[in-house]
């Protein structure tokens, strides 16, 4: 179609490659709300669950755990989980990313966006 027009027609491609990579980043915001990780601390014993945008939806804290002298220790279980989950959304965001890059020919290292 716009094979005679040179580097016009490539402009005319890169603009539909964006106009593409923009519904494909707002899909994938809209996935990554509903995808969710879960970190844990204590060999389990506190888990907190938060989607891959890292907002935290859940904990879980096992009751063995409660006890009055030990608050400090719970405290600490809590913000551990609560730090993994956020750190395994940000690897899952990551690699989500980089399966959006890798489709649209970018490179895998590409920070997006921009």
């Amino acid at each position: 179609m716009l094979k005679g027009l040179g580097a016009l027609g490539d402009m005319a491609g890169m603009m539909k490659k964006a106009q593409e990579m923009q519904g494909k980043m707002a899909q994938m915001q809209d996935d990554m709300a509903n995808i969710m990780v879960t970190g844990e601390s204590g060999a389990g014993l506190v888990k907190a669950t938060c989607t891959a945008k890292g907002e935290l939806k859940g904990l879980d804290i096992d009751p063995s755990i409660f006890n009055g002298d030990e608050k400090e220790v719970v405290e600490d279980l809590i913000l551990a989980a609560i730090r993994d989950a956020q750190s395994k959304a940000a690897d899952r965001a990551q690699s989500e990313m980089a399966k959006l890059t890798e489709g649209l020919g970018l490179p895998a290292d590409m920070k997006l966006p921009f």
